[in-house]
């Protein structure tokens, strides 16, 4: 396992605008391309120009393993739905890929590092809600990418 850190920050309120689909641990692969594909041709844009990107995923059912996937960006559109990041604590852990771009395996990881290792010795609860935030630096010489969880204290 690579050597994750885990930062806690402040995050002020952002609208995004974006795209649905309802997702499944199985599917998610072809699933975020699939919405990629469709977001990228209602913002009229190239695949990977739309920048910051964001691939948020809420809501996930540890039973059926569904959850709810909104692709989108900063870009304002009327064929696009409005999301609301609320203001609060996050988590971040930004990664790199583990062979080029291929960023799949990279995600699982820090995924599985945060939910089976940070989070339980944590002072923090998870809030059902995470998300992938590709900036300039994730297309750069020495890629990476931010993965965001929103948190709150334990009571």
């Amino acid at each position: 396992m690579a050597d994750l850190k885990v930062e806690i920050l402040e995050i002020e309120e952002k609208n995004i605008y974006g795209l649905w689909l309802q997702s499944n641990d199985k599917t998610i692969s072809k699933d975020i391309n699939t919405l990629s594909m469709k977001y990228y041709n209602v913002v009229s844009c190239s695949k990977g120009t739309v920048l910051p990107y964001f691939v948020l995923s809420r809501n996930y059912d540890e039973k059926t393993r569904n959850f709810e996937m909104f692709i989108g960006s900063i870009i304002e559109n009327n064929d696009l739905k409005n999301f609301i990041l609320s203001a609060g604590k996050y988590a971040k852990i930004t990664i790199k890929p583990k062979r080029g771009f291929i960023w799949g395996a990279a995600i699982g990881e820090a995924k599985r590092y945060f939910y089976t290792k940070w989070l339980p010795a944590s002072s923090y609860q998870a809030l059902n809600l995470e998300y992938e935030y590709h900036t300039e630096v994730s297309k750069s010489k020495h890629p990476t990418v931010d993965i965001i969880f929103a948190i709150r204290e334990k009571k």
